[in-house]
């Protein structure tokens, strides 16, 4: 049995942020999946056992248990810091770079790509009616994001400097979905926002993730 266990479900995209990191660092895991759709994660056994927010992922070391993604990938790369991709910066200058966009990630590109994953390419999904204005809404404010991330990945490859970080892999999840969409111009319509999207999605971790998604569908 795998030490390493991931409590989730392969549409949620904190879980496939969990995932590829996983895969980016080679380690293997079994995955517990949790029915969103019946609200098993609200249900009193999650709750008390796994995460008190009733959110997944939750992520299971042996008898270590954390919650929320991007703090379960900070922790993977820092304890198996030996295996696979390094995904982070160990001079300290360089690592305050990196932690910054990685901030700037969950602070200004989560939001409205969330949004615009939820009404573009997950509402279709689900049988649901897409909101246009939210749409719309939503695309001006990732169009703001992506002009800054457009000028900094024209000064360096990625976007905590010239080496892949979490800074750059917390984005798949969402880029993913919203490049099956027509949100996928807000990226194609920026040369070095469009370089950067399809390198990160032709990753092998990310390749690995959509096939691993597809068998656990």
């Amino acid at each position: 049995m795998a030490r390493l266990k991931v409590y989730g479900s392969v549409i949620s995209t904190n879980t496939l942020r969990v995932v590829v990191c996983l895969f980016e660092k080679g380690l293997d895991f079994e995955f517990v999946p949790i029915n969103l759709a019946d609200g098993e994660q609200k249900k009193e056994y999650f709750l008390n056992n796994l995460n008190p927010f009733g959110q997944v992922p939750v992520f299971e070391d042996g008898d270590l248990k954390l919650f929320e993604s991007r703090g379960i990938t900070k922790y993977i790369v820092h304890e198996y810091a030996n295996k696979g991709t390094e995904l982070i910066e160990r001079e300290n200058k360089k690592m305050a770079v990196v932690g910054t966009w990685m901030e700037a990630e969950a602070h200004q590109f989560e939001s409205p790509s969330t949004n615009l994953a939820w009404e573009l390419a997950f509402k279709p999904m689900f049988g649901m009616t897409t909101d246009e204005a939210v749409v719309a809404a939503e695309d001006a404010k990732l169009s703001k994001v992506l002009d800054v991330y457009e000028k900094r990945l024209g000064q360096s490859k990625y976007l905590g400097g010239d080496t892949f970080t979490l800074a750059d892999l917390h984005h798949a999840p969402n880029l993913h979905f919203l490049m099956g969409t027509i949100a996928k111009d807000l990226v194609k319509t920026r040369p070095c926002v469009s370089a950067w999207c399809d390198e990160l999605l032709a990753r092998p971790s990310w390749k690995k993730v959509v096939e691993w998604q597809k068998a656990h569908a």
